[in-house]
């Protein structure tokens, strides 16, 4: 019996967590703050101990401290979060796996792996075969329940996904799902108060989370950075770039970042599961001497960088141009949950030579991968199907799928003449 039934929604990491118990003496669930990390632990655990920062959970924390076998003889699966608070924890957990060989033992949750050094140096083994790492992140549109789930990246791998009308979205509801981003606590939110939460998620980064190794790192620089993240959300841009723009933002020589401030403070926002990079895709070319290396920039959640620029669902509204960005966030957060529920990886392309682009790619393990196209409007499909097309010229092993994912579209439906799939994102799920 777990310790929550009550009002669970169900996540797609579910179904791994249940194979992996079955596998693994323990297993860590690690991602932001806020994604439900520790709500979908109580789902499978029986059990469980809490060591985050808070007064509630002090003496729990100072025990812990004291000598670590105190807190980890819970019924099993036992679920201690925010285990780094007590990094020991870590090769205490390893080493009582090893010791019996029981699996499903333990189910840790971290939201960081920005430490001190003394806390490092107090995690001497990596786990490995004992503690499998699984990496979860804020909710789609599918585990929130504003997708439908009648496309699936499945269907479209095994060639049995069906022609279906679907109910049209709106402009409105789209930026609510922006804005509102996927945090458990916030589906339910008003539209007017929906961006609330993602500002206040940046805050607490800002004032405590970036310092939290004992270095101390500049509130505006870092803000800086957060914002030009922003202004770059679902692009290809370089460090260089990121440094140009910040200089170009304030007048402020305080607030610039040099190149290795930067770099540390990007290294930050990854060891918060702030970022999320999708990586350029390189197999099945027939030439990678023209392929381009670097990431496409995310924040793991629109939600954040909309909140970074201070953007409301109304301000989105009235700025078309930035919406179509942030709306490529949300597909391609969405796409990224739903092909690592599959075992896969999420990845972009473009040709640096002929301007070549393609917005997602979605890999399986077998190496099958399909490709895909993102716009807001049906206007511009024609565009997106001719990317796809060209695409298709300049590789040696032919994409498993083609599909363009819509904002504003009411059907599922392969193009006949193409073969090209048009799905709505409220429509999609793994």
């Amino acid at each position: 019996m777990s310790l929550n039934n009550n009002s669970y929604k169900n996540r797609l990491i579910d179904e791994k967590i249940n194979v992996y118990l079955k596998l693994f003496g323990a297993i860590s669930i690690e991602g932001p703050k806020w994604c439900g990390k520790t709500w979908t632990a109580e789902h499978h655990a029986k059990s469980a101990i809490y060591l985050d920062d808070s007064k509630e959970n002090f003496d729990t924390r100072e025990k812990a401290k004291l000598d670590v076998s105190l807190v980890l003889d819970g019924e099993s699966p036992l679920l201690i979060d925010e285990w780094s608070e007590v990094p020991e924890i870590w090769d205490a957990v390893r080493h009582l796996c090893d010791k019996d060989k029981k699996k499903g033992k333990y189910i840790l949750t971290e939201s960081t792996t920005l430490r001190r050094n003394e806390d490092e140096e107090k995690i001497h083994h990596s786990g490995a075969g004992r503690i499998d790492r699984m990496k979860m992140y804020s909710m789609s549109l599918y585990e929130s329940g504003d997708s439908t789930g009648v496309a699936s990246l499945k269907a479209l791998f095994n060639g049995t996904q069906k022609n279906i009308a679907t109910k049209k979205t709106t402009l409105d509801m789209l930026a609510k799902y922006i804005v509102r981003g996927g945090w458990p606590e916030n589906i339910e939110t008003s539209d007017e108060y929906v961006h609330i939460m993602p500002e206040s998620y940046l805050n607490a980064v800002l004032t405590h989370d970036i310092n939290k190794d004992g270095v101390e790192r500049d509130y505006n620089k870092m803000n800086m950075l957060l914002k030009s993240l922003a202004r770059n959300e679902s692009t290809i841009v370089t460090n260089s770039t990121i440094e140009s723009d910040i200089e170009n933002y304030t007048t402020n020589k305080e607030y610039q970042l040099s190149r290795n401030t930067l770099s540390d403070y990007l290294s930050v926002l990854s060891k918060l599961y702030l970022i999320e990079n999708q990586e350029a895709y390189s197999t099945n070319l027939r030439s990678r001497d023209v392929v381009g290396k670097s990431p496409k920039r995310h924040f793991t959640d629109p939600s954040l960088a909309c909140a970074a620029l201070g953007i409301t669902k109304d301000k989105l509204m009235n700025d078309i141009r930035t919406f179509g960005f942030m709306f490529e966030a949300l597909v391609e957060r969405d796409l990224r949950i739903y092909i690592e529920s599959l075992g896969g990886k999420l990845y972009h392309y473009r040709n640096n030579k002929n301007g070549c682009e393609v917005d997602a790619i979605v890999e399986l393990k077998s190496g099958e991968y399909g490709i895909i196209e993102i716009k807001l409007g049906s206007n511009e499909i024609e565009d997106a199907k001719n990317s796809l097309l060209k695409f298709t010229k300049e590789v040696k092993v032919q994409p498993t799928f083609k599909c363009i994912i819509c904002g504003l579209w009411d059907a599922v439906v392969q193009d006949k003449g193409t073969g090209i799939y048009i799905v709505p994102i409220t429509a999609l799920k793994n």
